[in-house]
């Protein structure tokens, strides 16, 4: 006797349903709601400035920066800037000389400061703005000068060499404690050091967002790499940003964790426009 189409489609149903498939991230929008990667290019495009907030350990995260990085520039060409937390503005110098091709691999890994998981996760970003002739901003102050920060407080900055301040955001710098960045930062260490910690934090996003207006003019999008804290929230480095031109177009990407990443929690709505929800069993690059 022959099964009836019917059932054989309701068995077939059942067996996908239960299968099921595992989906490596889910794209949120800032209400929580699903939406797609081809959406988030569309909006892209309209961007002056984009900060894409990576997980740095997350290979997911980097590779939708690589994709949403090569997406762009089949749009944008060389209107597209490209500008990154993991290079320190002391060593734009040298990042032009590489991009330019005056530098070698040897050399270039030499003469800067690269983090551990350069070569996996930055340079194939490096090596497209090299290949492709786009610019590519050190946009983060010097991880010294921070730390100096840290450790005597933000009024030392004014002690140190003219020179050496070419490489921060221009001095004395707005700061303020009650943002919720900072504040958590503050709150986490239970108030130890007082607010040169969160301080620490505000005069790299305040020095990233000098970086990429600097370098930004009308008709220019500028795809910003930054780790998510950064720009959370719309805070960080968009609150800098926003200090000194209102008007601009800001585009953000944050990124989350979760066990389950079939419902955006709570604690990530309005993180960003667009979110990334990684399950938390995904493997980490380092």
């Amino acid at each position: 006797m022959k099964t009836p189409p019917l059932l054989l489609l309701s068995a077939f149903i059942f067996l996908v349903s239960f299968r099921g498939d595992k989906k490596a991230y889910q794209l949120y929008d800032a209400k929580g709601k699903e939406t797609s990667y081809e959406k988030l290019l569309k909006d892209a495009q309209q961007a002056d400035i984009i900060l894409f907030g990576e997980l740095h350990n997350n290979p997911l995260c980097h590779w939708l920066e690589q994709e949403l990085t090569k997406d762009l520039y089949g749009i944008k060409k060389t209107d597209l800037l490209l500008s990154a937390e993991m290079f320190e503005s002391d060593d734009q110098v040298a990042i032009s000389e590489y991009l330019a091709g005056k530098l070698s691999d040897k050399t270039f890994k030499d003469e800067v400061k690269l983090w551990n998981n350069y070569t996996n996760d930055y340079k194939p970003l490096l090596d497209f703005a090299k290949n492709n002739s786009l610019q590519f901003i050190a946009a983060n102050i010097p991880r010294r000068y921070a730390n100096l920060v840290y450790s005597k407080g933000l009024g030392k900055l004014d002690s140190i060499d003219g020179e050496a301040k070419r490489w921060m955001c221009p001095l004395p710098m707005k700061y303020d404690s009650t943002l919720k960045c900072y504040r958590d930062i503050y709150e986490a260490a239970g108030g130890h050091g007082g607010q040169n910690l969160p301080k620490s934090q505000a005069v790299k996003d305040a020095t990233m967002a000098y970086f990429i207006l600097k370098n930004w003019s009308n008709g220019k999008t500028i795809l910003h790499y930054n780790g998510s804290y950064h720009s959370n929230y719309h805070q960080g480095i968009e609150w800098y940003l926003r200090q000194e031109k209102k008007d601009l177009k800001i585009l953000t990407i944050g990124s989350t964790e979760q066990e389950s990443i079939d419902t955006l929690a709570k604690a990530a709505l309005n993180m960003a426009d667009y979110i990334i929800c990684n399950p938390a069993s995904m493997s980490k690059s380092y």
